[in-house]
């Protein structure tokens, strides 16, 4: 089976969580290559199998060659500490797992890998159709789709898990996708994240070469008051060739002010520090 039909065939089969993105009601057939609500609204399957949930255009400046940077640095390891520790905080019953930004989905491919768990049902999304395009890529039993965070094209409480890498947050929305008892799982940038990086861009400008998310984690405990924080920090070093895709899978050399990296300043890029923290919510019953 093709990767398009297969991508319809998931939507077939997990029907009930979506919803159209024009008026809200549910999704009630696939048929042929389009799915449609009970007003007759459509939507078609691109030739890549997804579904583009936007009534207007994606407003991102991510392109592809950001993303294949990221998938370089991802499958050599860089965020493996972080999956484990997401993994770690979900159930090992089946679940319904929403990718929340998820790129180009190697994060989604990684905590499948380690969950093992035949009968999840993943879903990941991102406003990126560059991101979504390289996801349907993967060698991995799961949906992707474009959308917007603002405006998720699912059902009520159709999630048991959301998990949610360097990303925005509609907690609104959040809130009416997860189930009672469901779980928010958000990772967040500690001051030191890409430390070194960072460093070489900017020098020692306090503005640019530390994070603060106090905001962040605050208004996260505004809306989970019981939030669990852990923090995962960790050296990575660096394998060789990946110190360009480093910095261009990040936006940080778009920054006012950033230095033009020479061969040099790249060869002193031999290990990178990742420092995050996890925020662990969960949804009222």
């Amino acid at each position: 089976m093709k990767k398009s039909e297969r991508q319809r065939q998931f939507v077939r089969e997990h029907l009930e969580l979506f919803r159209c993105p024009s008026c809200q009601a549910p999704m009630t057939a696939v048929v042929d290559n389009s799915i449609s609500c009970a007003n007759g609204h459509r939507i078609d399957f691109n030739r890549h199998g997804y579904l583009h949930f936007l009534n207007g255009a994606a407003d991102t400046e991510y392109g592809r060659e950001m993303f294949l940077a990221r998938r370089q640095l991802l499958a050599a390891g860089l965020f493996k500490p972080i999956v484990t520790a997401v993994a770690d905080h979900l159930p090992d019953r089946p679940q319904n797992i929403l990718d929340v930004g998820t790129g180009e989905g190697t994060p989604l491919l990684q905590l499948a890998a380690r969950r093992q768990q035949a009968r999840d049902v993943l879903i990941g999304f991102d406003i990126s159709k560059a991101g979504v395009t390289l996801a349907t890529q993967l060698d991995l039993t799961a949906f992707f789709c474009v959308a917007d965070l603002r405006q998720l094209p699912f059902n009520d409480d159709s999630f048991d898990s959301l998990v949610e890498l360097f990303s925005p947050s509609d907690y609104t929305e959040f809130k009416r996708v997860l189930r009672p008892g469901g779980r928010l799982i958000k990772v967040v940038p500690n001051s030191d994240y890409l430390l070194e990086l960072r460093h070489l861009l900017y020098g020692r400008d306090q503005a640019h070469s530390h994070y603060d998310n106090q905001q962040v984690v605050d208004l996260f405990r505004r809306h989970y008051p019981t939030a669990q924080i852990d923090r995962v920090r960790y050296q990575f070093p660096l394998p060789a060739g990946l110190a360009l895709p480093l910095v261009e899978m990040t936006p940080l050399h778009w920054g006012k002010g950033a230095r033009q990296l020479t061969d040099q300043d790249l060869r002193t890029l031999t290990s990178i520090t990742v420092d995050v923290s996890v925020l662990t919510g969960t949804a009222e019953k």
